[in-house]
């Protein structure tokens, strides 16, 4: 192929991935808008620690959302489950002086219960996912007002460390850094420039041909990774006081959920029949899938990652409401859309809605710091989804 193909063919792979680059390149404009405009206040440490805990709950609820929503369903109410299952959780605690870890146990039990609730009137009865959770909505922060009253003060404090904490310094300082948390980013860029590598040999030994313009987009996105890592690592190795700092409690456990449900999205049996069911319920079901059970086990998960995101939040909020939560499922799913999850159904991936989720983050933590009121907030993320779902439509239309 000469240079003018060679350009063209690479014009064309950009082209295809466009949505992909187009979502890193607003979520770097945000940054950098928010840097300058705050005068450097957004990627201060202590602040980048802030955004991450305090958009917590959008990164652990999208990764549910975006599988419900790839299967063509929905779901309306996590945030009066989130509500329910904290004030469960704080009364266990608070009130009938239950061990801290096994309340968080009882916790995950009740989500999951809340999940096969959801999953069998979708599955097995029938009802759309839309009714059938904005009654659970409903069903939910009732339930919630009941239960919590006014609210429920949490004074444990090893629980209260779940939001707000950090590792242990185990290895020390050097200088400023914390090095447990060099450490940990110094093996994340290893093992993408080992997974790259792999990728790449596994590619050629299954016989399949790489241009040159498809490894040397392997490489840019392999780049593009190591330097954000470095650059968080950077940052959350010099945050925290004088006791303590570096990697919060709050990434462990996004991280965790992250390589988990990346996992099974990609690498399961079960990750596929998702996307089999969403791309054509018909197909899938003439083909042998389950779709009835696919179905239940999504709101199973979801229910899953809605105690996981009750935990966190009553950890941060020190305090259970029955107003907690409220809105978080809008957060959720606007998350998925700005990621890319596919309107239709049938298309999406968890790192897609991380950065989806950073885009909210961001949006929420850059106008917080400048001051501007909620309902603005609310306005510009308005417009955002809509632009993002706008995107997502055209570009089809383009494709056709």
């Amino acid at each position: 192929m000469n240079k003018k193909g060679q350009e063209a063919s690479f014009k064309s792979l950009i082209s295809q991935n466009l949505k992909q680059y187009g979502m890193i390149g607003a979520l770097v404009a945000l940054v950098v808008f928010f840097q300058i405009s705050t005068n450097g206040l957004l990627l201060l440490p202590n602040s980048f620690v802030a955004l991450i805990q305090q958009n917590a709950y959008v990164l652990i609820l999208s990764m549910g959302m975006v599988m419900i929503i790839i299967a063509t369903h929905i779901d309306l109410s996590v945030g009066s489950q989130v509500a329910f299952i904290g004030g469960i959780l704080a009364i266990l605690m608070e009130k009938m002086h239950v061990n801290w870890v096994f309340a968080i146990f009882v916790a995950i039990a009740v989500g999951l219960l809340i999940g096969a609730w959801h999953g069998f009137w979708v599955a097995y009865v029938g009802i759309p996912g839309f009714i059938t959770t904005l009654a659970g909505m409903l069903l939910f922060r009732g339930l919630s007002t009941i239960l919590v009253g006014e609210s429920v003060p949490i004074k444990s404090q090893a629980y209260r460390n779940i939001a707000k904490g950090y590792l242990p310094n185990v290895l020390g300082f050097a200088g400023p850094f914390d090095v447990l948390t060099l450490v940990i980013g110094i093996l994340i860029i290893a093992f993408i420039i080992y997974s790259t590598m792999r990728n790449i040999k596994r590619a050629i030994s299954a016989g399949i041909t790489l241009s040159s313009n498809d490894k040397t987009l392997k490489y840019i996105t392999a780049g593009v990774g190591i330097i954000v890592v470095g650059f968080v690592t950077y940052l959350l190795a010099q945050s925290g006081n004088g006791t303590e700092g570096g990697m919060p409690i709050t990434l462990v456990i996004v991280g965790l959920l992250f390589v988990m449900y990346n996992f099974i999205t990609t690498s399961t049996v079960f990750g596929r029949q998702v996307y089999a069911v969403g791309g054509n319920r018909k197909a899938a079901t003439l083909s042998g899938i389950n779709t009835r059970l696919v179905d239940f086990k999504l709101f199973l998960h979801m229910g899953f990652l809605v105690s996981i995101a009750s935990i966190v939040m009553l950890s941060r909020s020190a305090s259970a409401t029955a107003v907690a939560g409220q809105e978080f499922e809008m957060d959720a799913i606007a998350a998925c859309f700005i990621g890319g999850t596919a309107v239709t159904g049938g298309a999406g991936t968890i790192p897609g809605v991380m950065i989806g989720s950073a885009v909210m983050g961001v949006l929420n933590q850059g106008l917080s710091l400048l001051g501007v009121s909620s309902a603005w907030v609310k306005a510009i993320k308005g417009l955002v989804l809509l632009l993002a779902v706008a995107f997502d439509i055209m570009s089809k239309k383009k494709k056709r």
